[in-house]
């Protein structure tokens, strides 16, 4: 059984320290209606870390602000720790790694790349 520790709306199991958001009075509705507009958003809210990545690779700069007031660094670090291909963009994967200091000045880990069997 897992336990969590709320923080607001979020919490995050302590196996694998992944977000889980909390339906009622979500404060991640209107970013997922805004940037995953082809699925509801409590339907997109069930794989928090796409959300998440896909506002992080293109949200706007008030969008990204308030992606990171609601969620945490932690949250944000996850997400691109755990990127599957196609995620982020070259800009973004090199902006977030920059500013999480997630990587060093020229030192950037690999984009996820597709692997097939």
């Amino acid at each position: 059984m897992h336990h969590c520790h709320c923080n607001h709306e979020i919490c995050y199991w302590i196996n694998r320290n992944t977000p889980v958001i909390h339906a009622q009075d979500n404060p991640l509705i209107p970013l997922a209606r805004k940037y995953v507009w082809w699925k509801a958003p409590e339907e997109a809210l069930r794989f928090p870390q796409r959300v998440i990545a896909q506002i992080m690779d293109i949200g706007d700069h008030e969008d990204i602000e308030r992606l990171v007031q609601i969620v945490g660094e932690k949250a944000l670090k996850n997400a691109i720790v755990s990127a599957e291909s196609g995620q982020f963009r070259p800009r973004s994967w090199a902006y977030w790694h920059y500013r999480l200091g997630l990587a060093e000045l020229e030192r950037l880990p690999k984009m996820p790349r597709r692997r097939f069997s």
